[in-house]
Parts: C-alpha cells; structure tokens; sequence
C-alpha cells in the first residue's frame, strides 16, 4: 500500500480535502434557507434535486465502500498497483453522507412548501429508475466473479452520468424564464470553490506519488470537479451576466409572486 513521500503535501492534501467538504457542505445550506424564508420552492427546478439524490447516493456507495472495504481495496491495488494510495479520503465519505442527507430534507421541503404549478417531470423518475435498474444489472454481473472494484465503479460511473443531467434542466429552466430567481447563487459560488479545491486535493496526491493513477483510478472524482466547475461558471454567467437581479421579472410560468422576489 502506498504511503507519502513529503509530510507537506500531505498535510496540504488533508487540508485541501477539509476545505473542499465545508465549501460543498455549506453550499447545500442557501438553498434550503431560501426554501424556509419564502415558504416557496417555485423557482427551484425538482429534476435538478431529484437527479441530485440518486447522484449523491450513488457517490456515497462508491466512497464508502472504497474507504472501507478491504476487498473492493485489495482488487483495486491489484489492477492499479501495490505502490498507490486509495483515491478515496474521509472529507469525501464525509461529504457525501452529508450531501445524502440535505439534499433529503432538500426533496421534504419540496413536499411541504409551496411549489406552484411545478411538480417532478415524468422524465426525472424514468432516468432514475433506468439508473437504478442499470446498477442491478451490475450487480447481477459482478456478484458471480466477486467484482467488487467493478460493481462500485459502476457507482462511480452513475454519479458521473447524473452530475451531467442533473445540471442541464436548471441550466435550461433558467434560459427559458430569462432569470435566476429562487436558485440560490450562493448554492453555486461555494460549489465552484469546492470543486477548485477537490481538484486541488488530487493534484496534491498525483504531486507527491509521482503518478496519474489517483485522476484515472477515480475518474469519478475527476470528472466531478471538471463538470462542476463548467456548470456552475455557466450559472454565473447566467446570474450576473445574462439575467441580473435587477432586470428579472415574474415568470407567469411559474407563478413568482411578489412574496417569492422579496424572499431571494
């Protein structure tokens, strides 16, 4: 098993792991505020939560059993080698137990708030229903030949696909209404420094090991910083740049009302 070559860089790694958990811990919290002062959630787009589940579920799969088990560990090293470190550290079993628990109470406020005439489109529930239905399958291929490295990177590679989707029908809901309101900015500036920092912690192991093997080995994590980064500059851009606060108006679409811009 692999083991650090500069107490520096390891320490850095850590700390750029913690801070990386607190940033993405922390963003979840504007948006459930938001909720809670405007007694609302019409704005907030339900696939992007719904989606937001089965990604951190899936995640907290993968984290949990590469962090703790000593068989999905012992099949890693061998496709990987001997030499490396596991690419999973506690701030990430930490972030996505949490991530799994707010985006949680994030859905029960949906239930219980005002919503509009919005609801979870049928399309949300059929991608994740295939989702699910996709790791049965392979869990189904794995268990006969003990493939336990290859059944959580099928997790991994889930929460890879849903990261994409997840983002793509706020991205579009924004578009269509011309403004950002009841989408929490805040939510999306604490994720793009998280990510930053995330990228930052692999960047730090790769430094330290001489090798690649921890950005390919987890090319989950990877891809999860990269994609996050685009989208949430791409919602930025669409705050600050294309649909100021101060030339949003109501959408009748969604029913905004006056209560609802008081509250953003």
């Amino acid at each position: 098993m692999g083991s650090w070559n500069s107490v520096m860089l390891e320490v850095l790694y850590n700390v750029f792991g913690w801070i990386a958990f607190v940033l993405w811990s922390i963003s979840f919290y504007p948006q459930v505020v938001l909720n809670f002062r405007r007694k609302s959630v019409v704005g907030l787009n339900f696939d992007f939560v719904v989606l937001n589940l089965t990604k951190h579920s899936s995640y907290l799969i993968y984290d949990v059993s590469m962090f703790f088990s000593s068989a999905v560990q012992r099949q890693y090293h061998r496709r990987y080698g001997y030499n490396e470190m596991i690419p999973v550290a506690a701030n990430d079993v930490a972030f996505s137990t949490h991530a799994v628990a707010l985006t949680a109470f994030t859905l029960f406020q949906i239930a219980i708030y005002d919503r509009g005439n919005q609801k979870v489109p049928k399309t949300a529930i059929a991608i994740v229903t295939v989702s699910w239905l996709s790791v049965a399958v392979c869990i189904f291929v794995a268990f006969p030949k003990y493939s336990w490295l290859f059944l959580v990177s099928c997790f991994n590679t889930l929460q890879v696909v849903m990261t994409v989707i997840k983002y793509i029908p706020h991205a579009v809901m924004n578009f269509r209404r011309k403004s950002t309101i009841g989408f929490s900015i805040g939510n999306i500036l604490l994720d793009l420094f998280g990510g930053l920092t995330n990228y930052g912690q692999m960047a730090v192991q790769s430094t330290d090991q001489h090798s690649l093997v921890n950005f390919y080995g987890n090319i989950g994590k990877t891809l999860l910083s990269l994609v996050s980064i685009f989208f949430d500059i791409l919602f930025i851009v669409q705050h600050y740049v294309l649909y100021p606060s101060r030339k949003e108006v109501a959408s009748l679409d969604f029913d905004v009302t006056p209560r609802d811009i008081e509250g953003c």
